[in-house]
């Protein structure tokens, strides 16, 4: 199991400084966003981020070590792709995208960390990485609604003209009753 806490705290210290990293980087994503909706997700996710940093603070208290980042290779790169499309002006689909990216590779880490904190029999760790990691979730999920319906209204349009002309005989009939 030495192996096992040694991986934990290093992946604890990679991911401590991916959250650093984007309490630096969410109000650089916020500003450009023309979706109102697009803009206050990413405020509340830089709430929501700044208690992770506190939460994995004390998962380190835990495991009697001191909170110390180690460069987060794989956010800095994430990080560096969004503000090329910030650059680029590419618009709100292109930040959600980036945004996504971001919030899978925290599903990841998060989910991994989780699993080997109860391996390692660490329940107040586990508890406070679970509480995370179900956030990272919602912020995706957010993410995908906005993509869905603000960011995209091309693609609503779409879908009404779709939903008001019956593809088939058989739908036709559910669509008259």
């Amino acid at each position: 199991m030495a192996e096992l806490r040694e991986t934990f705290l290093d992946e604890l210290k990679d991911l401590y400084d991916a959250e650093k990293q984007l309490v630096k980087a969410l109000p650089k994503m916020a500003k450009p966003a023309e979706d109102e909706s697009l803009q206050q997700a990413f405020e509340d996710h830089l709430e929501e981020t700044k208690g992770h940093v506190e939460r994995l603070e004390k998962v380190f208290a835990a495991f009697d070590e001191a909170p110390k980042g180690k460069k987060c290779k794989a956010m800095q790169g994430l990080l560096e792709e969004g503000s090329e499309l910030i650059e680029e002006k590419a618009g709100d689909a292109a930040l959600i995208c980036a945004a996504q990216k971001v919030e899978h590779y925290e599903i990841a880490s998060y989910g991994s960390l989780l699993a080997w904190a109860k391996l390692l029999d660490e329940a107040g760790a586990a508890e406070r990485l679970d509480e995370t990691l179900d956030e990272e979730k919602a912020a995706d999920d957010k993410l995908t609604e906005i993509a869905e319906t603000a960011a995209n209204p091309e693609s609503n349009e779409e879908d009404s003209e779709e939903d008001a002309e019956p593809k088939n005989k058989s739908s036709a009939k559910v669509a008259t009753r």
